[in-house]
């Protein structure tokens, strides 16, 4: 029994599969049409961004889809090709081979092995709380210069042009350089599609089609292909009009084929210098996707087990490594558009793969004349939705050290590229992290007349004795703050002569780590040598478990009280206190 439970516990499909019926396999086909119809031309461009033949978007698209259905716990979750990721793979692949070499795909296939293996240790060991260091301003502004960066990288597909850089310094003023070789024809196609784009997602197509007599269903759908309509007409043009002859660059030949087995490159070399962007792009891609899955499945009151996402995600990616794709993870856009298709179980993301395996196989020559322009205004109008200034604005009002963070994460972001950016932002959210935790807020507290509790003496009326101080610390102790706390309450007891007894309040004490005990020790025996009490109270019992298995309290020159009110009671004088 407990090898079957052990078996279901990390392979869903068994707990989901059982209960699947007709009106289930209904709805997970028409998701997985309206999803395969939106994949395709995104799949494509996705790959045109991490620097890889068009058909690496497909191939990525097929098995690492199949491995999460069985593997993963989200019921509306699509997994495959996502922007940010895509732009993480070309900055960590340009490093170590040229693009359009074979040393550059295989560098992309070990990328997504390496991923797909540290995903695969992180959630059978449990570890999938490594994702909570990266906060979410760091995420925020991460995502936004990274939006800002790919839709600047795509300008010189839809100018014509060439163009090399992975930083904004490096991009504009090559960008600019060869502005007068830009080709109009190129130019027209991709503004064009930019523009219907975004007409489309702003719903413009949906609302045209309903005014003219289409059922909400039917136009819903139409306009989530908006893209696909894109891709044919622009296509079209190229084709009929042989435009390719005239300088519009296209996608040309795509191999007609299934995914085919491929070996990534495991030499130590080249494991060494992608180990740190393989995690980097581990840590992002589960926290977009979990942050997508827990979303959607809130609105369902279904449930994600983020330590099998992280299992169900590195399937997915030694997936992509094994069959000539690359590093994938949960999108956004593609996940949306999949729960709002009515999708019950993963079996809607299986039914999608089947149509994209079909589209490598029969619809490939179709998209010979596509021009890249198009693909380039599919990936800028998806990632100009994941700019998001207004972090900026919130965190400057809430926390000047939250701005920092997010501020930093987006300058070095777009002045020195992807990796720099995200090791930036969680760099310094740890080093604000320590800063602020090593001066906890320590407030001194008094009984409010007439109840048991107590509160800030310089915030309410409060009752307050010469004779006892209270000071509750607004944070679990450790090595960090255990010096700043000694100074304090020594400091507070030598101003003040008539102080008799002090208590200190551990109400938001979660953790007592060796060096806070030690410096809890040295109060004690200054207090000591002083004629002053030192008292604990309200000490949570897991940390009282842990100050049992030392010889503190035996030494401890006071006693440890249940509640701050029986230590009031015990400690203060009688008809001493006084209102503040």
């Amino acid at each position: 029994m407990k090898a079957i439970a052990l078996l279901r516990r990390h392979m869903p499909v068994l707990t989901w599969g059982r209960d699947y019926r007709a009106e289930t396999l209904q709805a997970d086909l028409l998701a997985a049409l309206i999803v395969t119809i939106m994949l395709i031309p995104q799949s494509l461009a996705y790959a045109m961004l991490a620097g890889l033949p068009p058909e690496a978007g497909i191939y990525a698209s097929i098995l690492p889809i199949l491995l999460y259905a069985v593997f993963g716990t989200s019921r509306a979750l699509a997994v495959g090709p996502v922007a940010v990721v895509s732009l993480m793979t070309a900055a960590a692949v340009g490093e170590v081979a040229a693009q359009g070499t074979a040393g550059y795909a295989a560098a992309a296939l070990t990328l997504a092995f390496l991923s797909g293996t540290m995903l695969l240790v992180m959630g059978l060991f449990r570890l999938g709380f490594v994702a909570n260091f990266l906060s979410h301003t760091v995420v925020s502004g991460f995502i936004t210069a990274s939006g800002i960066l790919i839709a600047a990288s795509q300008l010189k597909s839809i100018l014509g042009i060439s163009a090399e850089g992975d930083t904004l310094p490096e991009l504009l003023p090559s960008l600019l350089s060869h502005l007068p070789q830009t080709s109009l024809l190129t130019l027209l196609i991709g503004v064009v599609a930019v523009v219907f784009l975004f007409w489309v997602r702003k719903g413009g197509l949906k609302r045209a089609l309903i005014a003219r007599g289409f059922g909400p269903r039917l136009a819903d759908i139409a306009g989530k292909a908006g893209p696909v309509a894109a891709v044919l007409v622009t296509t079209a043009v190229v084709w009929a009009l042989g435009l390719d002859g005239w300088g519009v660059a296209i996608v040309g030949e795509v191999p007609q084929s299934l995914p085919p087995f491929t070996m990534p490159d495991l030499s130590t070399d080249l494991v060494g210098k992608l180990f740190l962007p393989a995690l980097l792009i581990s840590i992002i891609g589960f926290v977009e996707s979990i942050s997508v899955a827990q979303t959607l499945a809130a609105k369902k009151r279904q449930r994600i087990d983020p330590n099998q996402e992280l299992i169900g995600l590195g399937a997915a990616n030694l997936g992509a490594a094994f069959t000539g794709g690359y590093p994938v993870t949960g999108g956004f856009a593609r996940s949306v558009v999949n729960y709002d298709a009515g999708a019950a179980t993963p079996a809607a993301g299986a039914f999608t793969a089947v149509g994209l395996a079909i589209a490598a196989v029969a619809m490939t020559p179709l998209i010979h004349y596509l021009p890249k322009a198009t693909l380039a205004a599919t990936i800028i109008v998806a990632v100009l939705t994941l700019v998001d200034f207004s972090a900026l604005k919130r965190s400057w009002r809430y926390s000047r050290a939250d701005f920092a963070a997010v501020l930093a994460t987006i300058v070095v972001t777009l002045g020195w590229g992807v990796e720099a950016g995200v090791s930036a932002g969680v760099i310094l959210s740890l080093l604000l992290f320590l800063y602020k935790t090593s001066r906890p807020h320590v407030a001194e507290v008094g009984l409010v007349p007439g109840t048991e509790h107590f509160r800030n003496i310089h915030r309410h009326a409060v009752l307050t004795d010469p004779t006892l101080v209270t000071l509750r610390v607004d944070e679990s102790l450790y090595f960090a703050n255990s010096r700043h706390l000694e100074d304090l309450m020594l400091n507070r007891v030598a101003a003040d002569c008539p102080v008799k007894n002090v208590v200190l309040m551990c109400t938001a004490v979660n953790e007592i780590d060796l060096s806070a005990l030690e410096a809890l020790e040295a109060i004690n025996t200054r207090f000591r040598s002083m004629g002053v009490g030192f008292h604990l109270s309200e000490v949570k019992g897991p940390v009282m478990d842990r100050l049992k298995k030392t010889d503190f309290l035996a030494h401890l020159n006071g006693r440890v009280f249940l509640t701050q009110f029986q230590a009031w009671q015990a400690l203060r004088p009688p008809m001493a206190s006084a209102a503040r």
